[in-house]
């Protein structure tokens, strides 16, 4: 196989990359896709920690979900602001801060958590999360809850878990 010019081989990926994207938005399951009118105004990773409750759930015990903790990092591993909760709160490192309701979900994976969907309240403060409308919770990895016993012998235990996944934030537009 005849070599490549390096030129040659970044304009390739490019195009393929190009070419990829599409077909990765067709592959978001339907109940976490964006309406219509909204464009994609910032990606982020979050990358942390999810705490869970050993709590009586509907009669019995079982590990309740209690709030994450996570980093927001841009494209080159930068924070660029903060996922925590309860409420479930994505604040931008400018302080602008959004709380959302959850409007769909759908599987992540065995062992991740479900991918989301939010509609964003509006935001509190000047900044990059004024205006924001969605936020689409992708690629998940990690964040269930535990895989251990709940039960009366460790009633109010918590656990953490380790989680990530791409929050990609989206204005109407």
């Amino acid at each position: 196989m005849k070599a490549m010019p390096l030129a040659s081989l970044s304009l390739t990926a490019a195009l393929f990359g190009a070419i990829a994207l599409p077909a990765a938005a067709e592959m978001v399951p339907s109940d976490v896709t964006l309406p219509a009118g909204n464009r994609i105004a910032m990606e982020t990773v979050g990358v942390g920690e999810i705490t869970y409750a050993c709590e009586m759930k509907d009669g019995a015990h079982a590990w309740v979900f209690k709030g994450p903790d996570a980093r927001l990092n841009d494209a080159d591993g930068k924070q660029v602001g903060s996922y925590y909760g309860p409420p479930a709160t994505w604040e931008s490192s400018d302080g602008s801060a959004i709380t959302g309701t959850q409007v769909g979900t759908a599987d992540g994976g065995t062992g991740n958590i479900p991918l989301q969907l939010v509609a964003a309240n509006p935001a509190e403060g000047e900044g990059h999360m004024r205006g924001v409308t969605y936020v689409q919770r992708l690629n998940t990895q990690g964040g269930v809850a535990p895989d251990m016993a709940c039960s009366a012998d460790n009633d109010g235990a918590t656990e953490v878990v380790e989680y990530q996944a791409d929050y990609n934030f989206f204005k109407a537009g």
